[in-house]
């Protein structure tokens, strides 16, 4: 386990694969932490740099005061990958990550190359949607939704299997003041124009049983790069990494062939 002191926020992160290897950092989804990609890892060809962090109020990284903005995510991502000295990596964000990828691609093309826009959107839910969420985990704290997250995050057949429990854990033991603040730099994103704006290659990837980021609405935002492509995981909600690891991983060697960085 290593950490980053990027000034006001501490980033716990971790380097897998060979550390000379192509650059792939992985940015994960609101209310998990890195272990998020666990089941990927070992379907990913050698000779990759694998990079994964817990972004601010998540797992071991720290937790400065909310709510936070999705301009003070993206410069943790953008700080973290100088502080590695990362340049022309393949950005795999889910969710919330999704979103930081859009915008850290949009601020710093010399560390972005290509993008991996997974089960997210350009803008995702509405201001009075998040604000009902903040207030539920403010009053009630995250248990009180964690059922009916559950609900959004996995497909119907999960939902039976005991390792929903592992999932529940995990959302649960996030820092309320991380998931608050987090949600609140969702609510306050719509990154429609400039994400319209980037030229470089692209992948979407949604769970056909996504309840949360709808495969239209990953589709609608990786078609607004060009040339973008995209894929529909059968059998996979909003974390399609975890239910159907095997298909994720073949979407995610086969676009880095493609664009020839393995």
């Amino acid at each position: 386990m290593q950490i980053a002191d990027l000034g006001d926020v501490r980033l716990h992160y971790r380097i897998d694969g060979d550390p000379n290897g192509a650059p792939v950092v992985f940015s994960n989804s609101l209310g998990t932490d890195l272990r998020l990609w666990d089941a990927i890892l070992p379907l990913l060809p050698d000779g990759l740099k694998i990079i994964r962090y817990d972004k601010r109020g998540h797992g071991l990284s720290s937790g400065p005061s909310g709510p936070y903005t999705m301009g003070s995510l993206v410069r943790d991502a953008e700080k973290l990958l100088d502080h590695l000295d990362v340049r022309d990596c393949v950005f795999i964000g889910l969710s919330i990550g999704g979103m930081i990828a859009q915008g850290l691609a949009v601020k710093r093309l010399d560390q972005v190359r290509a993008l991996v826009l997974s089960n997210t959107g350009a803008k995702i839910g509405t201001a009075e949607m998040w604000a009902e969420r903040i207030s539920a985990v403010e009053t009630g704290g995250i248990e009180a939704l964690a059922d009916s997250i559950m609900e959004r995050w996995f497909s119907k057949g999960f939902t039976a299997m005991p390792e929903l429990e592992l999932w529940r854990n995990m959302l649960v033991r996030q820092p309320i003041e991380g998931y608050a603040g987090c949600s609140a730099a969702i609510s306050g994103t719509d990154f429609y124009t400039p994400t319209s704006g980037l030229r470089l290659p692209a992948l979407g990837i949604a769970g056909d049983e996504d309840g949360s980021t709808p495969p239209d609405l990953v589709r609608e935002t990786v078609e607004l790069i060009p040339g973008s492509q995209f894929k529909l995981i059968r059998k996979a909600g909003h974390l399609p990494c975890v239910e159907q690891p095997l298909a994720y991983a073949e979407a995610l060697n086969g676009f880095l062939r493609g664009i020839g960085h393995i």
